[in-house]
């Protein structure tokens, strides 16, 4: 006889029987004597009364409890095994998807690391980029003071032209006079 969830268990013959509550030692034992005197009745071939079979029907029944109680046990067992193993493979996928998210954030660092230099690098970009409009700008006022000392030069060039076109035309009608003065002497 084994204590078991505030009841107790009997086994009789294979049988098993659970009867709660303090009774059940008492209970089973007379339960027991009932279904060993039906028995017996059995054995020698008298006819059975109706309490007989209800004994009979009885114990028949506790025993089918018992069996279902020993299942229920092993199965709650087996419920505790799994239970263990889910939690087992529950905390090992917790592990895993706290390591993917820590590569995660790591992958996120870089990026963010990535990204920062790239703002950096724009910067400089910008400021490469003020300094070339600043020196294109410059170029195209040099430019336009050029293109003034051109227009200057090009004026004067043009005026010492003509002063030479003119200057040479002189010279020819002095060469003329000169030739015709020669010519009379």
């Amino acid at each position: 006889m084994a204590r078991r969830r505030g009841g107790v268990r009997f086994i009789y013959g294979g049988w098993g029987f659970f009867v709660s509550g303090d009774l059940g030692a008492v209970v089973y034992d007379a339960l027991r004597i009932a279904v060993e005197h039906v028995v017996g009745k059995l054995r020698e071939g008298k006819k059975l009364s109706t309490e007989d079979i209800f004994l009979l029907y009885l114990g028949t029944i506790l025993r089918e409890m018992g069996e279902i109680r020993a299942e229920m046990a092993r199965l709650e067992q087996r419920i505790d095994e799994i239970n263990k193993r889910l939690e087992q493979k529950i905390d090992e996928t917790n592990k895993r998807i706290d390591e993917v998210n820590k590569r995660i954030d790591e992958i996120y660092t870089r990026f963010n690391e990535i990204y920062r230099r790239f703002d950096e690098v724009n910067k400089r970009i910008d400021e490469v980029n003020k300094r070339i409009d600043e020196t294109n700008q410059r170029i195209v006022e040099t430019n336009k003071r050029i293109d003034s000392v051109v227009d200057v030069l090009a004026r004067r060039i043009e005026e010492t032209n003509q002063r030479i076109d003119a200057l040479q035309v002189t010279l020819l009608e002095i060469k003329k006079l000169l030739l015709e003065l020669v010519k009379s002497k």
